[in-house]
Parts: structure tokens; C-alpha cells; sequence
């Protein structure tokens, strides 16, 4: 079972979605050892409640993380291993949340997972052990979402300017005109803004034009991702073919035929 939910409202500056799932939750629509993770251009904050670590394939090589990770923002897919079911529960974190919570710049945890104890130190421990004596998953959100309020400052420590940007590039992916906008060389903002987000401006509405696509996408599923990539403001087939084949490690078509359950979530055969 998976619960997902918006956080409280003190928290929604800094956090997405707040989500917890027991270990019986597993797809058997498609059997499957592991899957392809999409990215979002979110950063995420995972504590896994059982036994079973967080373990990755580089080249089909298997890596392990560990069970408390961040997730850095990601501009291609990762591959993980989901072979045995595992309780957890997460975040995704809003743009700027990272130098509050972590006490790092997004850019240096971007296109990576980071052992969370290599942040927190002890207390990434202490605190997967008070979330794991958590009677539900409701009580295992609440009691997260406590602890992140605890970690965080209580006025947002996001700089105007990215916050400028965050608000346009929500409609439109022309970079060049919000620098612009902002007062800053084009040089500074792509500072500031890798600063706060892991991704540079342009990287980023990439990655936003790329999930809006898999958004109409689960909204009509008739509809070939063709025609719904004409729609998200792609220029043509062939730019949003090699745009897809970057992001997700496959071709439009084969996604399409998978039908994933979560978008984002693709079970290899």
C-alpha cells in the first residue's frame, strides 16, 4: 500500500509530497527485479524502514546506498533494484531546500544518491529508528513530516531571483528572457540558480517539458506521446525522440508499450 499526500502547510515552501509504503506494495501487473527511475528535476529524501537497502546499477554493476539516501536532482534515469519489496518513507523537496536541510548546495548532491548519514551524521540513524516504530503509515508521514519541520528554518531561504525563475519557467522554458528579468549576467543567475536547484536553468525546463509530456500522457493514455510532445512545445519528432531516448534510456515507443503504473516508475522486463 502507498499513501502520498501534500505536506502541512507550514511546509509546503520547502516540500512537494510527503509518501510512506508498507512492503507489500509491489506491482504484479508487471514482474519484474527492477525498474528504471525517470527524472523529475526534484530532489528526494528516502528512509527505507526495512532491511533491505537502496541498491543501484551503474553498467550493470550493482551498487548499494544505503537506507537512508538523498536523491539528487537528475537530468537521465538510474536503474534500481526492486527484486524484494521494502517499507519507506520520503519527500520531494522543493527547489532550495537543500542548503536548509542538508547544509549543501543542490549542485553538489545533483545526478547522484548521497548516504543521508554523510549529511545528518548519527542522527540520520536515530531518526529511521523512530520512524520505523511508527504503528501506520499515516503516523509514519505525520512523525516525518515533524522531524523535517524540526531541521528547517522557519522563513524560506530561497534567493528572489530563483524564485523568479522557478514561477516562469512553470510557463515558459525561454532561459535567456527570465535572466534577463532578474537583473543578473547571464553567468551569476546560472550560479545562483544550480545553487538552489542541482540543475542549470536550461537543464532544468528540459526536464520540466519532458514530465509534462508523461503528464498528458497519463491523462490520455489514447493519445500517442508523438502528438502529446507537439503539445508539451516540442519542435519536432526527431528533437523529442533524442530528448526521451536522454531521459529515460528508451525510445518513446517502448515506454508506451510498457504502460507503467507511476510515470515515473518504469518496470524492466
Amino acid at each position: 500500500m502507498l499513501l502520498a499526500r501534500a505536506p502541512r502547510p507550514h511546509l509546503r515552501p520547502f516540500i512537494k509530497t510527503v509518501w510512506a509504503m508498507d512492503a507489500a506494495n509491489k506491482s504484479a501487473l508487471v514482474p519484474s527485479t527492477r525498474e528504471r527511475v525517470l527524472p523529475t528535476g526534484l530532489m528526494h529524501l528516502v528512509f527505507r524502514l526495512s532491511d533491505v537497502p537502496l541498491r543501484i546499477f551503474d553498467e550493470s554493476k550493482q551498487r548499494v546506498i544505503g537506507h537512508a539516501v538523498v536523491g539528487g536532482a537528475r537530468s537521465g534515469p538510474y536503474i534500481r533494484d526492486i527484486s524484494v519489496p521494502s517499507a519507506s518513507v520520503g519527500a520531494q523537496l522543493y527547489p532550495g531546500t537543500s542548503e536548509l536541510l542538508f547544509g549543501v548546495p543542490a549542485a553538489e548532491l545533483a545526478e547522484r544518491h548521497t548516504a543521508l548519514d554523510e549529511l545528518w551524521g548519527r542522527s540520520a540513524i536515530s531518526t529511521r529508528e523512530r520512524l520505523a516504530e511508527a504503528d501506520s503509515l499515516e503516523e509514519q508521514m505525520d512523525l516525518f513530516e515533524t522531524l523535517l519541520a524540526s531541521r528547517l528554518p522557519k522563513v524560506r531561504g530561497l534567493h528572489p531571483a530563483v524564485a523568479h525563475a522557478l514561477d516562469r519557467f512553470n510557463q515558459t522554458n525561454d532561459v535567456g528572457a527570465v535572466v534577463k528579468q532578474t537583473g543578473y549576467s547571464h553567468r551569476s543567475f546560472i550560479g545562483l540558480f544550480s545553487r538552489a536547484v542541482g540543475l542549470t536553468p536550461k537543464l532544468y525546463c528540459r526536464v520540466l517539458r519532458f514530465q509534462k509530456v508523461l503528464e498528458l500522457a497519463a491523462a490520455r493514455p489514447i493519445l500517442s506521446l508523438s502528438d502529446l510532445a507537439l503539445e508539451a512545445g516540442f519542435s519536432d519528432q526527431p528533437h523529442f525522440n533524442r530528448q526521451f531516448k536522454e531521459f529515460t534510456g528508451m525510445r518513446p515507443g517502448e515506454y508506451q508499450n510498457l504502460s507503467p503504473s507511476s510515470p515515473n516508475h518504469v518496470p524492466l522486463r
